[in-house]
């Protein structure tokens, strides 16, 4: 069993992002992980936005990060890219706070046009905060959110990342 962290910018628990974050962490929580939720717009947004460690909020999710032994960061995509919060989020972590840990990249989008963020903007953002083992992650059309083709797609996502962790967890024990 293993710490895990779901960082979720969805606008809110009704939107696809949020409802691709409650299925994800349902499967993980199923495999025997213990989940826990980071919803980065219930954070103070003044002290997000300038990257105020001292409040207590903003330290609190920075320690969830550091000390989770696995990170799913889920994004809705705008305009070809990740939300601004998931971005300040991130940028308040050190440099290489992803590193040796597995972390698995989830997006949703109103437009197939946007799976490139993927590639183009995520992973390059995650490599910055030093994610050394990034899972193949998933992209899911807002229409597709809820269908069973989308629930099987994030299923082997998850399934991914728990065989990602797994090495991790041995190289601890």
């Amino acid at each position: 069993m293993s710490d895990l962290l779901i960082i979720s910018g969805a606008p809110s628990h009704s939107a696809p992002t949020g409802v691709v974050v409650s299925h994800v962490a349902g499967v993980l929580q199923a495999a025997g992980h213990r989940v826990s939720l980071l919803d980065v717009r219930s954070l103070p947004t003044l002290s997000l936005l300038t990257e105020d460690l001292r409040d207590p909020e903003i330290s609190d999710a920075v320690s969830a990060v550091l000390s989770a032994d696995g990170v799913v960061v889920a994004s809705p995509v705008y305009r070809a890219a990740y939300s601004g919060l998931v971005k300040a989020l991130l940028d308040l972590l050190p440099k290489k706070a992803l590193r040796g840990r597995a972390v698995l990249p989830l997006a949703t989008g109103g437009s197939q046009g946007f799976l490139v963020a993927m590639d183009y903007a995520l992973h390059p953002l995650l490599a910055a905060k030093g994610a050394d083992q990034v899972v193949r992650g998933e992209f899911v059309l807002d229409q597709n959110v809820g269908t069973p083709a989308a629930a099987a797609a994030l299923d082997a996502a998850a399934d991914r990342f728990t065989t990602a962790l797994t090495p991790r967890l041995r190289k601890v024990s």
